[in-house]
């Protein structure tokens, strides 16, 4: 386990001697991501939103939810992308091909971010303000590898798990694994560091200075 409280980097959150900024990549996509996330968010190391904005270099976040600082509502459409809110309501859509095959314009992906409970409510708000926005969910192919919250329902994923899946579709396998590689080596070291992976579990392997450390 490890157990020097040392300072996080202030990129990606985790412990220095864990950090993941060296292999996060620097992905084009059409598709654009736009990050709802809300404040309680900003610096915990569990968040998985912020990462996926890392490594895509069309994509943006609104912050949501700080005190006198609303979020301007009007900054999350743009005039060349068509906007969809990948929010699993009662009429959301599967992402698929022929799904996407109805749209002239490229993807705006709008992707609350936070607990079930926070995105619930930022979902809801958009709908209200865009009630023309269509809203989406992925198809189900497997279970979280997350395993540093609890969700609430055994098809629930962290919002980097969806953003990858989602990408796969939008944009195609090989910037869904791409993704999924930076979100396991990140999962995996911060469970190291809780002492529930042994070092040679943790996927590609640990830096030779966080071993040091223990």
């Amino acid at each position: 386990m490890y157990k020097h409280k040392k300072n996080r980097c202030g990129r990606c959150k985790l412990h220095e001697e864990l950090c993941i900024c060296t292999i996060i990549p620097k992905i084009e996509t059409r598709t654009k991501l736009l990050l709802i996330m809300h404040f309680q968010e900003i610096e915990k190391p569990s968040n998985t939103g912020r990462l996926a904005h890392f490594c895509l270099s069309n994509s943006a976040i609104r912050i949501r939810g700080e005190k006198d600082k609303p979020l301007n509502m009007g900054e999350m459409i743009e005039a060349n992308y068509q906007s969809l809110l990948l929010y699993p309501s009662a009429s959301a859509q599967e992402i698929t091909p022929e799904f996407l095959a109805k749209f002239q314009k490229p993807i705006q992906l709008i992707v609350p971010d936070g607990t079930w409970g926070q995105a619930r409510r930022t979902g809801t708000k958009i709908s209200k303000t865009f009630p023309e926005i269509p809203h989406v969910k992925i198809p189900f192919t497997s279970l979280s590898q997350y395993r540093l919250r609890k969700e609430s329902s055994p098809e629930g994923l962290a919002t980097f798990e969806a953003i990858a899946r989602a990408f796969g579709v939008l944009e195609g396998k090989e910037v869904q694994q791409d993704l999924e590689k930076v979100f396991l080596t990140a999962v995996e070291r911060l469970l190291w560091a809780r002492g529930k992976l042994a070092a040679d579990e943790v996927f590609g392997g640990l830096p030779a200075a966080a071993i040091s450390r223990t």
